[in-house]
């Protein structure tokens, strides 16, 4: 028996460290793959479904080789249960001395120059702004690590944290007074001595991409890759293997522009005016756009006079600045870091104005202050292949949510890599028994007006019966607006819904009532684990097709159509079935757990293509009857009071 069967054996390591664990030979199935393509250095693609155990089978074996490794997972929030949680048990139970560290993108770090630059000048902020500010400063005198993420007080999206961390533009390296102290620098330096190192997806890619050179390495060479909650990652990718023009980029520069002209180089007036005019002009193109934050085709945008017309004045304002901050080159580090900064931002201008480039989307996407304009490149299968052809490491990429149809081929061929070495495991979850698939009948159709009365309607009574504990997953704001207004006239339970307040605060108040409904798109779809009878009842409102208006599908579809290909085929279902087997997975979190699933969307009985959904979800009875749902629901509710009561 190896080393690694051992630990996982009834009688090894975890059992003993660990108080209720049983062996699951899924799990040791997929440890011993991971042990072999570890030792081999070759790729091994796993979908582990929900209750595998993934994260202990990568991480022992992993741990268990005495190699460097690199753990990248989907989000910060996962990064940091990965890094607090999980891997302090594994230490634990395996009795090492391995070092651990944590490593994030320098946004998510407080910048001590950019922190005392800003208490000099005292930037304008409104009262939550200054409020988030106090907390801010006071965190700021008893942090070690300096991670804007101990700031539970702070809203994840204030206006303060632009002002008091460092972007690759703004950071001043080397040349910086603070450098002995940064908490990022030091961040790197644990990363490059671990063992160990969780990161997430985009900081993986902008340091694979050489966007990140404020340090010259950022991640340390590794021996052994893992990529959990692997789906993501074709998109992120590609993404960073592209470019990007954004105006928050060139608003934080005409901002520290104006701060040097205010501070250190106040006899060049010229200075000032050059980055006000710039600011005014990016305010100006952001208006052109709809108000709530949208993706679009930037050729199509940009046919559009005014809006051409305004991107070109933002040309010719970024040329004054450059030419202005050129006559000042050598005043000091500040300006001279913004000289380079406008001098790369007039590159990246350049680069998306060019619609005519081949090989390439062109798009948008806003925020409610800003616009970025995106060159992404079709395939990135050549150049992510030959990185993972040349590191000589293991690669290993895991998620619950990678197969189609039990085939790999939709997540291997973008990233280019060999399906030699895929594994597939069921969820060990009873889904026969602990839960059932509802698909109603008569619905409107998706563009009905009546679309979001009807689903309100089948909504009430499975609330009703379910007691709250009930998700709503809607695949447009629009809709889920809407039925949100209708049911809080309808029903007396706590709605929660996205947008009302932070993430991570919606699923706290979610499971701290006992009969809250949580109302939610895109980001809920996923990384999200609510056990028990808190959540019994997920209602989703349709297959989750990506719009067809979405720039980068649209460039997609008509290469593979100019390849002869079937865009709906190969690249529009296999993503909607992906996104749907993530949502059906908020449902069944736990072997105790049990719930009713329904999607309201007919296509999935009556379209050819609905089985390839059906045979990519786990095994659950199928019912078109509501009631039967109510009764489900009720009997669960029926048995948490019998055994309250034993």
């Amino acid at each position: 028996m190896s080393s690694v069967e051992q630990a996982f054996s009834s009688s090894g390591l975890l059992a003993k460290a660990i108080t209720g664990f049983s062996p699951r030979q899924a799990q040791l199935d997929m440890a011993l793959e991971v042990e072999r393509a570890i030792d081999s250095q070759t790729s091994l693609i796993v979908e582990a479904g929900t209750g595998t155990g993934k994260t202990f089978a990568y991480l022992i074996p992993a741990l268990m080789s005495d190699k460097k490794v690199i753990v990248s997972t989907g989000t910060k929030t996962l990064q940091e249960q990965l890094f607090h949680k999980d891997i302090p048990v594994i230490k634990n139970a395996l009795a090492t001395n391995a070092q651990m560290a944590l490593l994030k993108g320098r946004s998510n770090y407080l910048c001590l120059y950019r922190l005392e630059q800003f208490q000099h000048t005292r930037g304008q902020l409104d009262a939550q702004g200054l409020a988030d500010f106090v907390h801010v400063r006071n965190w700021a005198n008893s942090t070690h690590h300096g991670d804007i993420g101990e700031l539970d007080s702070v809203a994840e999206d204030s206006t303060i944290f632009p002002l008091i961390t460092s972007t690759v533009d703004n950071c001043l390296a080397r040349d910086c007074p603070n450098i002995d102290d940064c908490y990022l620098v030091k961040a790197r330096q644990r990363a490059i001595e671990a063992d160990v190192v969780v990161v997430n997806h985009h900081l993986f890619f902008a340091d694979m991409a050489l966007k990140d050179t404020g340090f010259g390495e950022l991640i340390p060479k590794a021996e052994v890759i893992i990529f959990d909650e692997a789906h993501q990652i074709s998109d992120i990718a590609s993404e960073y293997f592209g470019d990007a023009f954004s105006t928050r980029q060139v608003i934080e520069l005409c901002s520290d522009v104006i701060q040097a002209y205010k501070t250190t180089v106040t006899d060049v007036k010229q200075l000032g005016k050059a980055a006000e005019k710039l600011e005014r002009t990016c305010q100006d193109f952001r208006l052109l756009f709809a108000h709530d934050p949208e993706r679009g085709n930037w050729r199509d945008k940009l046919a559009n006079g005014r809006i051409k017309q305004v991107f070109e004045h933002i040309k010719e304002d970024l040329e004054f600045l450059y030419q202005v901050l050129k006559l000042n080159v050598s005043r000091n580090e500040q300006v001279d870091n913004c000289f380079e900064r406008v001098v790369t931002l007039r590159t990246k201008y350049d680069i998306v104005a060019n619609v005519d480039a081949f090989e390439v989307s062109l798009w948008y996407e806003t925020t409610r202050r800003h616009i970025t304009l995106h060159q992404t490149p079709l395939t990135i299968a050549d150049k992510f292949s030959k990185v993972v052809k040349d590191s000589g490491a293991g690669w290993i990429f895991t998620s619950a949510t990678l197969a189609v149809n039990n085939g790999f081929e939709h997540f291997a061929k973008p990233l280019g890599l060999s399906q030699e070495n895929t594994l597939l495991l069921d969820s060990p979850f009873d889904y026969l028994n602990q839960s059932q698939l509802i698909v109603p009948r008569y619905l409107p159709e998706a563009n009905d007006a009546k679309r979001p009365q009807a689903l309100a309607k089948l909504a009430i009574p499975l609330i009703k019966a379910s007691r709250g504990s009930c998700f709503m997953l809607f695949t447009s704001y629009r809709v889920m607006n809407l039925v949100a207004e209708i049911l809080a006239e309808e029903i007396d339970n706590r709605l929660l819904v996205q947008g009302q307040m932070a993430k991570r605060n919606l699923l706290s108040e979610f499971v701290n009532e006992s009969n809250a409904v949580l109302l939610a798109t895109a980001s809920f779809w996923e990384g999200v684990d609510v056990r028990g009878d808190k959540l019994t009842c997920v209602i989703i409102d349709k297959l989750p097709f990506a719009s067809p208006d979405d720039p980068l599908l649209q460039a997609r579809s008509e290469d593979a159509r100019r390849q002869g290909k079937d865009p709906f085929a190969q690249i529009q279902l296999p993503q909607a079935v992906i996104a749907l087997k993530q949502g059906v997975g908020r449902l069944i979190r736990d072997v105790n757990d049990r719930g009713i699933l329904v999607i309201c969307d007919n296509r999935l009985v009556n379209r050819h293509y609905g089985q390839v959904f059906l045979s990519s979800l786990p095994d659950m009875k199928r019912s078109r009857d509501v009631d039967y749902a109510e009764a489900f629901l009720s009997a669960i509710h029926n048995e948490s009071i019998e055994n309250e009561k034993a």
